[in-house]
């Protein structure tokens, strides 16, 4: 309905030349397309997360490049369904389902010492699978389950990984953030929410934590070869918003506006594998380019004692 209005309150300011309008209005909210054409022929990659959304397209794409790809998925059925979907489309038969439950740090201990014995090398590690605006609750290990799932579950997976990267260099971690990132504070009072809760917040929180990992990680990775970027990657059409009734309504109701996962994903895409990016490292970007981090990311106190109260969490010695 909301689109009817909006499409009629156009067409009588536009009139007959909305029509040749709306490809360039769609074009723009489309974003930037990663144009690198670089082949990856020989090269691991591991996505999170990769059976729906922006990480099953991100996928895709790697893999049509000659990746060797696996896909780590929570739900083992969607994610056997996604391989053999990327598989028949491109191909490629080295494209792999592993079970990962990044609610779970037994699941992803599990996950990396099965991955170190069968996988020899690691050259792209992208960290893309998210919950957001989900109901209170926490995971397996009492953590709550955005800063569980988004953050400190990535940020074991990459630690228990980061040998293989290292070996395999030249590698790049890309992290998959958000625009959300801005209004994010690390809440150290309250990490877990059990004192006060709002899930949006929560979200936020553990998008800057995204950016903070980026930060820290980058520095304590000079002179390795690896290179750790973060991204936003638009508004994206996708089960993302699930946990929200109101706001899957207002996706729909705005579809026009927003990224198909295929857009979503290419600035995953230009963070893996674009020739000009093989040195940098510690940035973030959106539509295939820097972009603005707030002034709490940009925060390398915050982003110290976050890594620090991690390893507490995880149980592990990261220095």
């Amino acid at each position: 309905m909301m689109l009817v209005i909006l499409g009629t309150f156009l067409g009588i300011i536009f009139g007959p030349s909305l029509f040749i309008l709306v490809p360039y209005i769609r074009n723009y909210f489309a974003g930037a397309i990663c144009k690198s054409k670089a082949k990856l022929n020989g090269k691991v990659v591991l996505i999170t997360g990769a059976n729906t959304g922006i990480g099953k397209e991100t996928a895709r794409d790697l893999a049509k490049r000659g990746a060797r790809v696996i896909l780590a998925c929570r739900d083992a059925a969607k994610g056997e369904v996604a391989a053999c979907e990327i598989r028949a489309e491109t191909g490629n038969q080295q494209v792999i389902m592993k079970k990962l439950d990044l609610a779970d740090t037994k699941s992803i201990r599990q996950f990396a010492e099965n991955f170190l014995a069968e996988e020899k090398e690691l050259h792209i590690l992208i960290n893309n699978a998210g919950v957001m605006l989900h109901p209170y609750a926490k995971t397996v290990d009492g953590f709550e389950m955005h800063l569980g799932v988004n953050y400190l579950g990535h940020f074991l997976l990459t630690f228990l990984l980061l040998e293989r990267l290292k070996q395999s260099a030249p590698a790049r971690i890309v992290n998959v953030s958000s625009l959300a990132h801005l209004v994010g504070r690390i809440r150290f009072h309250d990490l877990q929410g059990e004192k006060f809760y709002q899930r949006g917040l929560a979200y936020c929180q553990s998008k800057v934590a995204n950016v903070h990992f980026t930060r820290e990680l980058a520095r304590r990775l000079q002179g390795t070869g690896v290179t750790v970027n973060a991204l936003h990657p638009g508004t994206v059409q996708s089960e993302l918003t699930r946990y929200s009734s109101v706001v899957s309504l207002l996706w729909k109701m705005f579809s026009f506006f927003l990224k198909t996962p295929q857009e979503g994903a290419q600035t995953s895409i230009y963070c893996a594998v674009a020739e000009e990016l093989e040195s940098v490292t510690g940035q973030y970007f959106s539509d295939c380019q820097p972009a603005y981090v707030s002034a709490h990311g940009r925060d390398d106190e915050t982003a110290k004692k976050l890594w620090k109260v991690s390893c507490e969490l995880l149980g592990i010695q990261w220095d």
